[in-house]
């Protein structure tokens, strides 16, 4: 049975999407910038902008309640190459709004769990698996024997109770099929439970989200991300 996370869990109170939707939204926004080492999140009328820092991703936007006049005014009005948006919409609802310039990135779900420590999981002959935790964020790496990269990922955790957001779950094409993203997950989940969590949230993508779909993970609904890319130089 598919269980809602509740505003007590996220630390945030309800908004007009859902029960806990809100907070689901914001604890995102807030543990994200966390894993990515980003600036505080800077909260707006209209949501959040997050300085980033990164060549491809200079600042974000963050619409937790995006319609067609917010989307359109930030593309029209937005000049900086590397900037993006991130809202709560389906892509083609967005996509139809995008000025020239924006692209859409690949369709992406916030998702959510409650946490609670349960048996380490055993990782599988002839990996290992490393854990270690600075300024918030705990890493979790799966390699071969002869140390080469099989899996890794992250969680953060932005405050004492707040919820958890995991990130970053990669397992190299040569190791999947083994188990080692559920190891990952698995593992960076109890250490969040162990910091006291009460939750986890996350953006999955359409791949990711059948993993944490087997986890008993729930997702809230779309998350849709656009992104202002340079133009084209001329032809040489």
């Amino acid at each position: 049975m598919t269980e809602t996370i509740t505003s007590s869990e996220v630390g945030s109170t309800d908004g007009p999407g859902g029960p806990g939707r809100a907070g689901l939204k914001r604890a995102w926004v807030e543990g994200w910038v966390v894993s990515r080492a980003a600036a505080p999140p800077v909260e707006e009328p209209w949501g959040f902008t997050v300085d980033v820092g990164l060549v491809q991703q200079v600042r974000r936007y963050v619409l937790p309640d995006a319609d067609e006049a917010l989307v359109r005014h930030f593309m029209r009005t937005v000049t900086a190459p590397g900037t993006w948006i991130k809202c709560f919409l389906e892509p083609e609802t967005v996509e139809p709004w995008l000025a020239p310039g924006w692209e859409l990135d690949s369709p992406g779900f916030l998702m959510a769990t409650r946490l609670a420590p349960v048996p380490e999981p055993r990782c599988p002959d002839g990996y290992r698996l490393r854990t270690w935790t600075r300024g918030g964020l705990t890493r979790a790496l799966v390699t071969t024997a002869g140390h080469a990269f099989a899996a890794r990922g992250q969680i953060a955790v932005p405050a004492p109770g707040a919820a958890a957001v995991i990130d970053q779950i990669e397992t190299s094409p040569d190791h999947r099929r083994h188990g080692l993203g559920s190891l990952v997950v698995r593992t960076l989940c109890n250490a969040a439970a162990a910091a006291g969590c009460p939750a986890a949230v996350l953006g999955a993508t359409v791949e990711g989200r059948a993993l944490y779909e087997h986890l008993g993970w729930t997702a809230y609904g779309p998350l849709t991300g656009a992104v202002l890319t340079p133009p084209a130089g001329p032809s040489v």
